[in-house]
């Protein structure tokens, strides 16, 4: 007897199939089938021979791969009761449900009294699977490891793209061949984490950003988690992902969070365009519109806070451009450094004898939203709170520290009512509009429960302040993910605002993330965090490839760089409308010292590419650069927004240095763009416009 499932539209289909009423199997995903096509064929079909080596029956690779069915790689569950004795559940259908865009399929063991629920969702608008996992018991188990639903990825895939990285260098990106045994991601540091962003994609040698199939996950947790790329001995592969081993408890209602995944047929850009439309459209809700330009005052001021000062250089900032005032960390407890008062939240009377109000009132009528900093999950021993509360502290007494802070247990119902209180009387006492929310160090145990109870409390906050936005910080880059991005407006991508370091990070962050939630700040001129010295042109036009900010001290800006700095800030304000609304396209570069990207307005009508030369070229000229997602017949006209800024060593007269160029969609994908030659360390910015 086989059952059998489709979960499709024009871009992909999925198929299921239960044979003899065991655990779904995955026998189809790829491009979309066409209509009436036979599904019970299909998974016939998919049936495998058996031969010697193997037992009489090959395990299925299930949406739960079992142990009870001697399945020979990862297991989709691994659980025991409560005398510690292995579990060996094997799962029959009970029931299923189906609903507009979706599935419910309800499996049991009777004999174990569990049942196994997956709920499978295709999003009509933005063709992404969402996928997850319950478990119930009657009894108390303990779960070590429950997967989300488990996908195969076809043998003609032979590479995957992985994704690591550190503080100031997210979304590293690593090529990996697809090899026999086990590829383990086991991400134990408690957050989402700079070196174990939970997303991979699985591709072909060939596969480009433009060009190539490719299976494409992301799993939507802020806490720890593990993954799993696995080449069975009968070549069969698999795909896993589930919260990081150990960090489930015991219980009775299990829950992995949601996969989401999805194939493209037309290469990374295919994948990534779906993400960054989902996060946009329906995973961040009540985002301000259009996105205000950012000022953060961090790397003016650090810990030193002065009203006056911080006045002066709010109105420096407005006179740039900025449409937001954030005051960072300092303006609580007795916070001069980052050894104390973690956990105090309570305004510096110290430093602010009448409360923000004086500062808030300046912000304001300079025409700006006040924001301000927290790190809620955090504490300092040199605390208040730490010295009441030290029971509150996650982890044992004597562990290592993190920045000279300690960690609040977040599964205290206690904890999260006095953290709730402090913040909400700063939120209900000042007019404020927007919170930078920073995690700086990982924890000191794996557990499912702290993340748990840090969405418990953004969700409790947000219901009570919706006007309030949220951005998620983690010493940049250390806590993003859909889960977080369901309860935040805005991530903080990298504490590194290195022009040249954003490149790459923004770059490879457009595999999975928008503009629009992305942030951006144009840096110091000398950069702390990587020691280098760049050109205000860079870094403004560094910035304006996201959610534009500022983050220096514009004190510092010379009159020529203040100007360059409100021209593209202007610039940037007359296009966001339609550019956080944008797919941005990567483009593939055939000169390695050029990143190079195309947002592309949603109609088609209108694009913006730029193209940074992050190091000197191999090859005396710039080679062409070819765009992409045009109209092969449509006509476009493309002005070069920065001409202005080519060196007097560019000495001829390639036509975009001198005029506005229009030619066919088909031309510009196929011959692309000759720009005019620049010095490394610079970008160009190209408009076009269909006519």
């Amino acid at each position: 007897m086989i059952r059998s499932w489709h979960l499709g539209d024009d871009r992909q289909s999925l198929v299921l199939a239960s044979f003899d009423d065991r655990l779904p199997e995955a026998v189809y995903w790829g491009p979309a089938l066409p209509t009436g096509e036979n599904l019970e064929t299909l998974s016939a079909a998919a049936l495998a021979d058996v031969t010697g080596g193997m037992v009489d029956r090959s395990a299925g690779l299930s949406l739960c791969p079992e142990a009870s069915e001697s399945f020979p790689g990862q297991t989709g569950l691994t659980a025991r009761n409560a005398s510690g004795a292995p579990l060996m559940p094997s799962f029959r259908f009970e029931s299923e449900a189906a609903s507009e865009h979706g599935l419910t399929l309800v499996f049991a063991d009777n004999s174990l009294d569990l049942s196994l629920v997956f709920d499978l969702v295709l999003t009509p608008e933005t063709s992404l699977l969402k996928l997850q996992t319950r478990l119930e018991s009657a009894n108390e188990i303990t779960v070590d490891w429950l997967a989300a639903p488990v996908l195969p990825v076809p043998a003609h895939t032979g590479e995957m793209i992985e994704f690591s990285g550190r503080w100031c260098a997210e979304f590293l990106t690593r090529r990996l061949p697809f090899a026999p045994g086990a590829r383990v991601r086991d991400n134990r540091t408690g957050r989402t984490d700079h070196a174990h962003f939970p997303g991979l994609v699985v591709c072909n040698a060939g596969t480009s950003n433009t060009a190539g199939e490719a299976f494409a996950f992301h799993y939507g947790w802020s806490g720890g988690h593990k993954m799993v790329a696995e080449e069975l001995a009968d070549g069969r592969r698999q795909v896993q992902f589930g919260h990081a081993t150990a960090s489930l408890a015991s219980g009775r209602h299990f829950v992995s969070a949601p996969l989401y995944a999805t194939y493209s047929a037309t290469g990374l850009n295919g994948a990534a365009v779906r993400f960054q439309r989902h996060v946009r459209d329906h995973v961040v809700q009540g985002a301000r519109t259009p996105r205000p330009v950012h000022y953060n005052c961090w790397e003016a001021v650090y810990f030193k806070h002065d009203l006056d000062e911080l006045k002066a250089i709010a109105s420096q900032a407005a006179g740039l451009g900025a449409e937001r005032f954030v005051l960072d960390d300092g303006w609580f407890g007795r916070r001069d450094d980052d050894t104390s008062s973690l956990g105090d939240w309570v305004i510096d009377k110290r430093k602010y004898p009448d409360g923000l109000t004086p500062l808030i009132d300046h912000i304001k009528a300079l025409g700006m939203e006040f924001g301000i900093w927290f790190e809620p999950e955090m504490v300092n021993e040199d605390s208040d709170l730490c010295r009441a509360h030290p029971d509150w502290v996650l982890g044992h007494a004597d562990q290592i520290r993190g920045r000279q802070q300690l960690v609040l247990d977040m599964s205290n119902q206690e904890v999260r009512d006095y953290l709730y209180a402090h913040i909400a009387d700063v939120l209900k006492n000042n007019d404020i509009g927007y919170i930078k929310w920073d995690h700086n160090r990982i924890l000191p145990v794996v557990d499912a429960e702290q993340a748990e109870g840090f969405y418990e409390l953004v969700d409790r906050l947000r219901s009570d302040f919706p006007a309030v936005e949220i951005e998620s910080c983690s010493s940049g880059g250390g806590r993003i993910d859909f889960g977080v991005l369901e309860r935040t407006h805005r991530v903080w991508l990298s504490d590194s605002n290195d022009a040249l370091e954003r490149q790459r990070i923004q770059h490879d962050a457009a595999l999975f993330l928008p503009a629009s939630v992305t942030g951006s700040h144009v840096g110091p001129r000398h950069c702390h965090t990587s020691g280098r010295t760049l050109d205000i042109r860079l870094r403004a036009w560094t910035a304006a490839q996201r959610h534009m900010g500022f983050e220096m001290d514009p004190r510092e800006l010379s009159e020529a760089e203040a100007e360059t700095l409100r021209n593209v800030t202007s610039w940037w304000k007359a296009n966001r409308d339609w550019m956080m609304q944008a797919d941005i396209l990567r483009l593939d570069s055939t000169d390695p010292a050029v990143i190079a990207e195309q947002q592309l307005a949603g109609d088609g009508s209108r694009f913006v590419a730029f193209a940074a030369l992050t190091r000197p070229s191999d090859q005396i000229l710039p080679r062409p650069l070819r765009l992409t997602g045009l109209d092969p017949q449509g006509r476009y006209r493309l002005s070069l927004v920065n001409r202005d800024e080519a060196p007097r060593l560019s000495r001829g007269a390639p036509l975009l240095k001198h005029q506005d160029l229009e030619a066919s969609g088909q031309y510009l994908m196929s011959h692309g763009l000759t720009l005019p030659w620049r010095f490394p360390e610079t970008v160009w910015v190209v408009e076009g416009e269909r006519l």
